[in-house]
């Protein structure tokens, strides 16, 4: 299955204009937007109309510009846009869990919390299938949270991936870091960016 992966596009017309380019010319069968496709909600409706348009079925999680309430409301009015966050999407042998907001704390308690009473129950559930986690923050400890002055990524979900059988996960939220790919054991990890790449799973 071919899926385009993007997120932070932060309202930006290139990075939409990008992504419907790159829908037209490679045929994605999905899409996946890992957060913060507004700044602070600032006309989230008419990002959402513009994703609607691409005509694929989009799987999308808040970021911290978006709060989880406003997506739960506004993507009941698009057939295209599901929203994931401490959910989960089937689709042919692929499992998609999605968890939202956060990223800028090591430890995330409710995340934790998802992790144990769902998403394990909904991994074992579905061992034959490939499992894709769709986070907004990074996870501790990789080239996708390395600044500066160190790591600022998440040890909550990096646990979570190191206990789980993860195949790949989609990660935003830092900037410095678009377009940075690295592994936790045998889990791909990706920030895409706001200009989407094309991922085969």
């Amino acid at each position: 299955m071919k899926i385009l992966a993007f997120t932070d596009i932060h309202g930006s017309l290139l990075a939409l204009k990008r992504i419907e380019q790159k829908v037209k010319i490679k045929n994605p069968d999905l899409l996946v937007c890992a957060g913060d496709i507004s700044i602070f909600e600032h006309g989230i409706v008419r990002l959402m109309k513009r994703l609607e348009q691409l005509n694929r079925k989009i799987l999308v999680i808040h970021g911290n510009h978006e709060d989880s309430s406003t997506f739960i409301k506004y993507s009941k009015l698009f057939k295209n846009i599901i929203f994931i966050h401490k959910n989960y999407f089937i689709k042919n042998n692929s499992l998609f869990l999605g968890y939202g907001g956060g990223g800028f704390s090591m430890a995330d308690r409710q995340f934790e919390k998802t992790a144990q009473n769902k998403f394990k129950k909904i991994i074992n559930k579905n061992k034959d299938k490939k499992i894709i986690l769709i986070t907004h923050a990074p996870p501790y400890k990789t080239k996708l949270d390395k600044l500066v002055g160190g790591h600022a990524g998440n040890k909550s979900i990096r646990h979570f991936v190191e206990k789980n059988k993860i195949d790949l996960l989609i990660c935003g939220h830092l900037h410095e870091n678009f377009g940075k790919e690295d592994r936790i054991k045998g889990t791909k990890i990706i920030n895409p960016g706001p200009f989407g790449k094309i991922l085969m799973i």
